[in-house]
């Protein structure tokens, strides 16, 4: 049978009755697609010529989920700070043995489902699993993008949901002792800084000296210190655009920053004790110590950050304000991150109903007309 030009290659029917289509490539060289049919042919003919022009080097048959993650992550990580890059590879290597020899065009909701029964029967927290799977999602997501897949079927998973964690903080008055208890302490000013003015221990610890106006009363977040892997400490962008931001000081904090002035010519405003960046593990062995010297409960160092918001809100500070001291993206975010302390706002916004409608209440005289007619 004669051959059958199809645009920019041929389909012929073999000896053995299979077809066979051809497309030439621009380096010269030729791919090859087989079929039982030549129907099934043109059609697997159309699909390779786009994934050649789009520039996928894999095809969609026989590819496994382990070889085309590793793809999608090397794409990834030009997108993706060092710490999310690490995150995403660790939650990955979780569905590596039970997922990672089934081809992507083969892997079924019932499969993803199974696999995530097993990560939470094996120990791993509905929230892990629940990160597992959006980052699954995401990647398979572009796999459908990519022409790889025909479906995405992680959209049809029943994902865990995740336990809403508590959130921890100190009351004011136990901020309080906290300071009072680490007043001698070399830790003491960045407890005052980290509980009054919301900075992450990051950014706390990225700051140079020449990022503090103590004059102004003012310091400015421009970096973040941050262990990487592979790298050690390095100094990297702020977390997001908001995040870069002017932070205005309490008296109490400038006061505890002069203080830490004098200690020492290292140009990081917390520097360890050979003047170098100092390590946030450090800083978390050494606020465990404080809390117990000072008989308070156990909290991260993050919740150092928690406490600044949850005092100000109580004390009736505007979320919008806590917003851009925090440099959360949004003011829902904040809302909905301290929603346990702003439920107090709305108890607030009744009291100055009663005492609004109240006062009007009180200049009307009795018997005084309503304005409405019986």
């Amino acid at each position: 049978m004669p051959r059958r030009r199809y645009r920019l290659g041929g389909i012929r029917k073999r000896s053995d009755g299979r077809w066979e289509g051809r497309l030439w490539l621009s380096d010269g060289s030729r791919r090859y697609v087989y079929a039982r049919n030549r129907d099934l042919l043109v059609a697997r003919l159309q699909e390779e010529r786009w994934r050649l022009a789009w520039g996928i080097p894999v095809k969609a048959r026989g590819l496994l989920l382990d070889q085309y993650l590793k793809e999608w992550l090397a794409v990834a990580r030009t997108r993706l700070r060092p710490r999310t890059f690490d995150a995403y590879e660790l939650c990955l290597r979780r569905i590596e043995r039970p997922l990672g020899t089934v081809p992507v065009a083969k892997l079924t909701p019932q499969l993803i489902q199974r696999t995530y029964a097993a990560l939470l029967a094996n120990g791993l927290s509905p929230r892990t699993v629940l990160q597992t799977h959006a980052v699954l999602h995401r990647a398979l997501k572009q796999a459908r993008h990519w022409g790889l897949a025909t479906t995405i079927p992680t959209e049809l998973v029943a994902a865990p949901r995740a336990q809403q964690r508590e959130m921890r903080a100190l009351s004011a008055a136990q901020l309080a002792v906290l300071l009072t208890s680490s007043r001698s302490s070399r830790w003491y000013p960045l407890w005052v800084l980290l509980g009054t003015a919301g900075l992450r221990i990051g950014e706390a610890l990225g700051l140079k000296w020449t990022d503090v106006d103590l004059m102004a009363g003012r310091l400015q977040v421009k970096r973040a210190l941050q262990r990487q892997r592979g790298r050690g400490l390095v100094f990297v962008e702020p977390k997001s655009y908001r995040s870069r931001r002017m932070v205005c000081l309490s008296s109490l904090a400038v006061a505890a920053l002069r203080e830490q002035r004098t200690r020492g010519n290292a140009e990081m405003v917390f520097p360890n004790l050979c003047g170098e960046p100092q390590d946030a593990s450090s800083v978390t062995d050494a606020l465990k110590v404080a809390l117990a010297r000072a008989g308070l409960p156990r909290i991260r160092v993050h919740d150092l950050r928690h406490t600044t918001a949850s005092i100000l809100l109580e004390a009736g500070a505007h979320p919008k304000l806590v917003q851009d001291l925090l440099g959360h993206s949004t003011v829902a975010l904040t809302l909905n991150t301290y929603s346990h302390v702003t439920a107090g706002l709305s108890d607030q916004a009744a009291r100055l109903m009663d005492q609004m409608v109240g006062l009007e209440l009180q200049r009307r005289r009795p018997g005084e007309a309503s304005g409405y007619e019986g």
